[in-house]
């Protein structure tokens, strides 16, 4: 109880004392300016593990207090969309804090509460397939697509490590860094709840993943829209039991790619 104490007081302070114009200014950032400076607020590591524990330390981290109060410290060990979601969190936080200060329909919404697949904001969120894009898709968050070469660093990304979509995939939701060279070969940086040690960067070869949808923050406001959502997203809700396709997939977050296209 005292580390809670102390974890909210200290996130209180730390916005409190920015300067009136830092707020202001860090309200007005490109987006992906703010996530990629969140990233930076993060804790380290703290271990991996997708436990039903887990998930209730990731429930505890977000609180409505004063606002919505976001404490990533206590989210440890943690999960990939856990981990991405407290970022995402925390963007919204500096980008529309007049909005998560007044409307407690809207922190209602955005709680995690162990809603299911497809369920909700995180249960959207945490769903197998496309569950980020589905929401910035229904939001109108921001733009979806699947090039590596549009993509800017601060960007969501879902990588799909195999073909499979669905109740088989391998997957893993990412914040994107960008692309680099080692020794001759295409690497992919990001950040993420990464096994087995947690929060941090990983780098991996482009050739490992088969396919990646991002999505791009770029009407934080939007997400006064969330308290009307549709209860439930079908499409999402269904990934836990059965196949889909990328294509498919695709086509549901908003994405239109002819036959043959490359990423």
């Amino acid at each position: 109880m005292k580390n809670l104490i102390r974890f909210l007081l200290l996130a209180f302070w730390t916005v409190a004392a920015l300067p009136v114009q830092a707020q202001f200014a860090l309200s007005r950032q490109d987006p992906n300016e703010v996530i990629l400076s969140v990233l930076g607020t993060m804790p380290h590591a703290g271990g991996y593990s997708a436990s039903s524990e887990t998930t209730r330390r990731l429930q505890s981290a977000v609180q409505p207090r004063n606002g919505l109060m976001v404490l990533p410290e206590l989210a440890r060990p943690s999960y990939c969309s856990g981990a991405t979601y407290l970022v995402f969190l925390k963007a919204l936080q500096f980008l529309n804090r007049r909005a998560l200060d007044s409307n407690p329909a809207l922190i209602d919404a955005l709680l995690i509460r162990g809603q299911p697949d497809g369920v909700g904001v995180w249960g959207r969120w945490n769903a197998n397939g496309p569950g980020t894009a589905c929401l910035f898709q229904e939001l109108r968050l921001g733009r979806n697509f699947s090039s590596f070469d549009l993509a800017r660093p601060g960007d969501f990304m879902k990588i799909f490590w195999t073909a499979a979509v669905g109740r088989a995939e391998h997957g893993h939701s990412v914040i994107y860094l960008g692309r680099e060279t080692s020794q001759g070969v295409e690497m992919v940086r990001f950040w993420s709840s990464n096994q087995p040690l947690g929060f941090g960067e990983k780098v991996v070869p482009r050739a490992r993943i088969a396919s990646a949808i991002f999505s791009r923050l770029e009407n934080p406001e939007n997400i006064g829209r969330a308290p009307a959502l549709p209860l439930r997203n079908a499409y999402l809700a269904g990934l836990i039991r059965k196949d889909s396709s990328l294509m498919e997939a695709l086509g549901q977050c908003g994405i239109y790619r002819l036959p043959g296209e490359s990423p």
